[in-house]
């Protein structure tokens, strides 16, 4: 079997995996009836407080365009509640929503990538740092490689967190904080983390980034 790519470069293998992702499951359920403005299946809400252009009416979860999470359907569904009921929620930011793919390695993701952030930001107002997992001993005893990527604003707080890795899905939980704390990397490299762990990495990340590398090559 052969794919061709559109700048002419050539696979060869014996298996091809199409994955096209997934749709809105929305038809007949009344919604354009109603007056509820739609895009090919998507229900459209304000990104903010996640009502649609019919007053009093919302929609959460898989069927408002952006990422098709659990996590992010559970949360929105708890804003709008807490909006009904007339409390005053924070709105939910989406790049402070984790990412995470269950695969071998894992990857995760929370924050901006490094791209989005020098186009939010501009070039020379971004650091980026890379901590190669082969310098965390929990990682070596795993037997996987790796890395974690951090991404502040210059002389500011981490803006984003990148891994791939075995069970790096597990260190998804600091760096949601992290993140969404706007800690610096002096923040983090202050905390202590255990030995030998792999949450040790983000540590030691945040130490290299801080201008303190250990067990890490600048």
């Amino acid at each position: 079997m052969k794919v061709t790519l559109a700048d002419g470069k050539v696979f060869e293998g014996d298996y091809l995996l199409v994955a096209v992702g997934r749709g809105p499951n929305t038809s007949g359920m009344g919604y354009e009836e109603q007056g509820i403005e739609m895009d090919r299946g998507f229900v459209l809400a304000d990104k903010e407080t996640l009502e649609t252009n019919v007053p009093g009416v919302y929609a959460v979860g898989d069927i408002v365009p952006g990422l098709q999470l659990a996590h992010r359907g559970f949360a929105q569904g708890i804003y709008v509640a807490e909006r009904i009921a007339g409390q005053n929620p924070a709105p939910i930011v989406e790049s402070g929503i984790e990412r995470i793919t269950y695969c071998e390695p894992e990857l995760g993701s929370v924050g901006l990538s490094e791209k989005q952030a020098k186009e939010q930001l501009g070039e020379d107002a971004v650091e980026v740092y890379e901590y190669n997992l082969g310098g965390n001993g929990k990682s070596q005893i795993l037997g996987t490689t790796g890395f974690i990527k951090l991404v502040r604003e210059k002389d500011g707080p981490i803006i984003g967190v990148h891994m791939i890795g075995s069970r790096t899905s597990e260190l998804m939980g600091e760096a949601l904080l992290i993140v969404n704390w706007e800690a610096y990397p002096e923040d983090v490299a202050s905390l202590i983390h255990g030995h030998p762990s792999q949450h040790e990495a983000l540590g030691e990340a945040a130490l290299a980034l801080a201008g303190k590398p250990l067990h890490a090559h600048a």
